[in-house]
């Protein structure tokens, strides 16, 4: 079988469509995004008809997935660990409804938060709706577990999880694919029971009941899968339990010599509590190391009574933030950081800027100037490449919270007696979550000023297009802008002085206004 230099995100994605999949739902974040642009990008999946193209958001993509599980083919939804809490609603739900065709869920964690603003860790997901779930510790078992999940999903009705970390997502390795043809796609067939998924409190107690059922299924297969795997060491004063990725980092450590000491690798869950148990019993201690939050250390904390002590993140024995490293994994384990860990003198840090000609810079330039003439004034901003309006030399904005925050913040402060109040957000987070907020701000006619910055894609996580394309002034118009307080200009230095004259009208007009601020992405216009 041929072997291909893939990222863990193409390795996932390639399994997909190897496994029969009919359909990919997702919105880009970082480090998510390659799985779906894989498969966009794949003439295989062209041939075979694959549904590729992007949601308006995490729910959304969610949504549709199940729908395209509940007419009885294989789908898969993408994301990344925040865009998950957007999909929480349907995500939950979708254990309770179960699968009919195979439903995977793959979402992309951030340790040490490289482009995300926090560090939360998707398998307490998987653990909070009570399905199987599984973590990857290299490129070859995300291409390997993404094959099992969709089988694992239709054997038992219901959901899989896939959690994938930054390092894991982005870094490349040999991959040998296992199938030669991929699987056909399954045919359309709708559910046994034609009220499976109505989720009437009758009906949803009986599924939950269900779900609970398959609880000791579910932690039966974790115990004897591939992905979890015990190696007996002749050195019982301490064992070693390593979530997914960890594995490497040991490896990396002990080096050719190999480690001394019992090791339990878990890349499946439900915890595999009986492996999980000869560990703790034969072992004096038992050190946890798991990139993320301490999940699997806090439950085997919890398995035992009387057992060993366990260390890892909550006893500082490894940072309790920031992803896994070699360095703190030998600190950890009483060796010197590895060489190849030392960043050279040479390598200078440098925070993140704007492109060469981006058409945010001359929007918040002119935004700067405007609010000058306001001293009570603040700017709430939203999540894109625009987020950078933070930086010098601009420091325009006084907020980034989540999507679509920047309307209903400017909202709230508004409501708190604050004005004048500013959201500034791009066009693609407006259509994934701004449209709710300016429709509480219409509603109430509160005095809010929006400048939404359309570069015509969605810049930050590589170009894709957004759902608002060339759509954005029927929708602000839709929901209840006034004609007259909706605004298009063009973000250029020719242009500065009549659009801080613009923008300082409207702060002072005691209503909901809009100002679209229109150019191309410099990445999009070449």
């Amino acid at each position: 079988m041929q072997s291909y230099l893939w990222l863990g995100d193409e390795a996932l994605a390639q399994a997909a469509i190897d496994a029969g999949l009919s359909g990919v739902f997702a919105y880009p974040g970082t480090p998510s995004t390659e799985i779906t642009e894989y498969i966009q990008k794949s003439k295989l999946a062209a041939e075979r008809g694959i549904h590729s193209k992007w949601s308006c958001n995490e729910k959304t993509a969610m949504e549709e997935a199940i729908g395209m599980s509940f007419a009885g083919k294989r789908a898969m939804v993408c994301m990344k660990h925040v865009g998950l809490n957007v999909a929480a609603d349907a995500f939950i739900n979708s254990a309770i409804t179960g699968a009919n065709g195979g439903l995977v869920v793959a979402s992309a964690d951030d340790p040490s938060m490289h482009s995300s603003q926090n560090e939360q860790d998707s398998r307490f997901y998987g653990q909070f709706a009570q399905i199987p779930y599984f973590e990857p510790s290299s490129q070859q078992e995300a291409y390997d577990l993404t094959l099992q999940a969709f089988d694992v999903s239709e054997r038992h009705g219901v959901p899989v999880l896939i959690r994938l970390t930054t390092r894991m997502a982005h870094s490349r390795a040999n991959v040998i694919r296992r199938v030669e043809t991929p699987r056909d796609q399954n045919s359309l067939h709708l559910p046994a029971d034609p009220r499976q998924f109505v989720l009437l409190p009758a009906i949803a107690r009986r599924n939950y009941s269900r779900l609970l059922q398959k609880a000791p299924l579910f932690e039966q297969e974790s115990e004897v899968s591939e992905f979890n795997q015990y190696v007996e060491g002749p050195d019982r004063r301490m064992g070693i339990l390593a979530c997914g990725i960890a594995i490497n980092y040991i490896q990396e450590v002990y080096g050719e010599k190999g480690c001394p000491h019992s090791l339990l690798k878990i890349g499946r869950y439900p915890i595999p509590r009986k492996l999980v148990n000869r560990l703790v019993e034969s072992c004096e201690s038992v050190m946890v190391f798991e990139d993320g939050y301490p999940m699997v250390e806090e439950l085997v904390r919890g398995l035992t009574s009387k057992g060993p002590h366990v260390r890892g993140r909550l006893d500082g024995t490894l940072p309790r933030d920031g992803e896994l490293s070699p360095t703190c994994v030998a600190k950890a384990l009483g060796f010197p950081a590895p060489e190849t860990a030392k960043v050279p003198a040479e390598v200078v840090g440098r925070p993140p800027s704007m492109c060469r000609g981006c058409p945010h810079a001359n929007t918040f330039e002119f935004i700067v100037e405007a609010v000058k003439s306001f001293p009570q004034a603040r700017v709430f901003s939203d999540i894109g490449c625009y987020t950078l309006g933070a930086l010098p030399p601009y420091e325009a904005i006084n907020s980034c919270v989540d999507m679509g925050a920047s309307i209903t913040m400017a909202k709230g402060a508004s409501d708190a007696g604050l004005h004048p109040s500013l959201a500034v957000i791009g066009d693609s987070t407006f259509a994934h979550s701004g449209l709710t907020g300016l429709l509480d701000v219409v509603s109430e006619k509160s005095p809010v000023t929006i400048v939404i910055g359309d570069n015509l894609i969605t810049g930050m996580t590589g170009g894709q297009p957004s759902a608002a394309y060339q759509r954005l002034e029927q929708l602000v118009l839709g929901i209840g802008v006034e004609p007259q307080h909706l605004h298009v200009v063009v973000p250029l230095p020719v242009n500065h002085e009549v659009n801080v004259e613009l923008l300082k009208k409207e702060m002072e007009y005691p209503g909901p206004s809009v100002i679209i601020a229109r150019r191309a992405c410099v990445r999009a216009a070449v």
